[in-house]
């Protein structure tokens, strides 16, 4: 087994991943960007080391600065969790690469097959798993688009090779929107995965999302350890996870299962993943009968890696997913059999997001954990890295945790996951837990007859802001302005090898420069004035025109528009990049362009100016 293990990931799942090497007598290394240098997962980690600035490309992403601490800190194997570089095939073919590292995960080879969408497809269809009607190769015009749909109908789904949870995924309503939806998915696809590779499926109408976690050593074992049903989401976004799924029989159950461990039998594939299906929902069914065994369900793509919700699983089989993950990356072979995998009750996992679902669940732009309570009891699990008096990190995702409830059954699991949420005291950060009580109450879902559009198109948006109202605690409110925090720079020597230290003190008085001290320059020494001016330009709005500003923080994808265009009220200005979302942003009125204050590539607050109309 491994002595030191390198986490390249932030927040409740770096954490997570660290307390299975706890368990395991396993060392652990953490690393942060400068935004994190006070997170949670910075004060869990055995030691840790600094990956860059806030931008994610310049820190988490940069595959040889984690490859680089990994050699500093003699971490003989690297974990990515989920998101960031745990499905990107060439920063585990560089691990792979390192000496006296170990990549826990599957191999660079399996990832880049069964990690780009059409080719997964092809391997899929080769071992007789059915797949949505689609095609294998790659499209890249708006006429290709157009003829797909005459074959098979409207809507079409574009989707991005390298894409997942929705994002570099466009649907096409008709052929006129074929070359618009077709350059907004090769966006995202370039922007979130540098690949602008895209095909096409037929969009389903009343699909369900189910998902079968695998397990494989390098033996050629292969298990499956169950499903989740994960149809509850917003914008292909998931929000509550539950298993196994109030939908499917045993025989569907079995059926889809054993498509997925075929599928990565026949893929040379190890490590933990999960293969994603949608199953055709029937909304006129009776709840108390599920669908049967002749039921459509299609495969969609595999996640090379281990996924958000793996934590359901874990309470329903007792297996402990991560502790697997490194076990199989140490060679070590599987020491249970499929028909030792057994599902006990029903578990759900609610995302506590740091979002506000009554205003389109738009992400907070700050704030503080002033009050962090969370539930407990027997059944209830929590996964998180955050603790009361912490600040909020926006620069990435907003998940604060993972709330995880255990029942005997989906009846008893409601009920605790309603007792569960109660408890859950958060103050100074608005969440979405006022969004999750409401659904527990919700006829439809706790019927589970809802599919992966429900949110989107049916829930009246109406109950949402009342729950928000009634449970909801919302941002801070404080006169007070938050104490200014002075850092102070030391070196220090420790048995002969010098440390740069930095220590920051909230509410410490600054350190006076020499001038304001009384003294002049020491020893013919010139001292850096304390307060230097900006590289920084003021950006200037001109006249009075109407304003249109961003809405979050993000970053600019394109700008639509040029100084001197006519628009119309709902037109498209500009696209912004915000907690993995592409947003249109557009105007609320129309007028001509005098003003474009920002370009693409631009990094923006929440009230920037964006563009100026008059």
């Amino acid at each position: 087994m491994f002595e030191k293990v390198l986490v390249a990931n932030r927040g409740e799942i770096a954490v997570r991943v660290m307390r299975a090497c706890a368990e395991l007598g396993i060392d652990t290394v953490a690393v942060y960007s400068e935004a994190d240098k006070h997170s949670g997962h910075v004060r869990y980690a055995d030691e840790a080391y600094n990956v860059g600035p806030a931008r994610a490309a310049d820190s988490y992403l940069d595959q040889e600065a984690v490859i680089e601490a990994a050699e500093k800190a003699g971490a003989d194997a690297i974990h990515p969790g989920y998101g960031f570089l745990a499905e990107n095939a060439e920063f585990a073919a560089a691990v792979e690469a390192t000496d006296g590292v170990t990549w826990v995960g599957p191999s660079a080879d399996a990832m880049e097959t069964l990690g780009e969408k059409t080719k997964a497809r092809t391997v899929m269809q080769e071992a007789d798993v059915p797949i949505v009607p689609g095609t294998t190769d790659p499209v890249d015009t708006a006429e290709e688009v157009q003829a797909f749909g005459d074959e098979h109908g409207y809507p079409v789904a574009i989707k991005a090779e390298g894409g997942g949870g929705g994002r570099g995924m466009k649907v096409v309503e008709s052929a006129e929107e074929a070359a618009e939806q077709l350059e907004s998915a090769k966006r995202e696809g370039e922007a979130y995965f540098s690949n602008d590779s895209v095909y096409l499926e037929r969009y389903l109408e009343t699909p369900r999302h189910v998902e079968v976690q695998i397990i494989a050593d390098r033996h050629g074992n292969v298990r499956h350890l169950g499903e989740r049903d994960c149809s509850l989401q917003r914008r292909h976004q998931k929000v509550i996870e539950e298993g196994p799924s109030p939908a499917l029989s045993e025989e569907l159950r079995e059926r889809i299962g054993e498509a997925a461990r075929r599928g990565v039998s026949e893929s040379d594939y190890y490590n933990a993943g999960t293969v994603e299906f949608l199953v055709e929902e029937n909304p006129e069914r009776d709840p108390d009968e599920p669908l049967g065994g002749d039921a459509n369900f299609y495969f969609l793509e595999v996640n090379t890696r281990i996924q958000v919700e793996h934590t359901v699983t874990e309470e329903l089989t007792g297996i402990d997913i991560v502790k697997e993950q490194l076990r199989v990356a140490a060679g070590e072979e599987l020491d249970f059999s499929q028909d030792d995998v057994e599902l006990d009750g029903h578990a759900m996992e609610f995302r506590i997001n740091a979002e506000n679902a009554a205003d389109e669940f738009a992400p907070a732009t700050g704030g503080s954990l002033e009050t962090y309570d969370p539930p407990g009891g027997i059944g209830v699990r929590l996964d998180d890295a955050l603790r009361q008096g912490d600040d909020l990190v926006t620069d990435y995702d907003s998940m604060i945790a993972k709330l995880v409830v255990w029942g005997a059954d989906r009846e008893e699991c409601i009920a605790r996951s309603k007792r569960a949420l109660a408890e859950y005291d958060v103050e100074g950060v608005v969440t979405i837990v006022p969004f999750h009580r409401l659904m527990l109450t919700d006829d439809r879902f706790v019927d589970g007859l809802h599919t992966t559009k429900y949110l989107d198109e049916e829930l009246d948006a109406g109950r949402v802001a009342d729950a928000q109202e009634r449970w909801g605690t919302g941002d801070a409110e404080s006169g007070e302005e938050a104490a200014e925090t002075t850092e102070r720079d030391f070196t220090v020597e420790v048995n002969g090898k010098r440390f740069e230290v930095s220590l920051e003190e909230r509410g410490a008085p600054d350190i006076p420069t020499p001038e304001a001290a009384g003294g002049g320059s020491s020893g013919g020494m010139e001292r850096p004035d304390v307060a230097e001016e900006s590289d920084e330009q003021e950006v200037v709005v001109e006249g009075d025109g109407e304003t249109v500003e961003a809405e979050m923080q993000g970053t600019i994808l394109s700008v639509d528009v040029e100084e001197g265009d006519e628009v119309a009220a709902g037109d498209v200005v500009c696209v912004l990049e915000a907690m993995k979302m592409e947003n249109d942003v557009v105007a609320d009125r129309g007028g001509t362009v005098t003003q474009v204050l920002v370009g693409e590539g631009d990094s923006v607050d929440m009230g920037d100016v964006l563009v100026v109309l008059e």
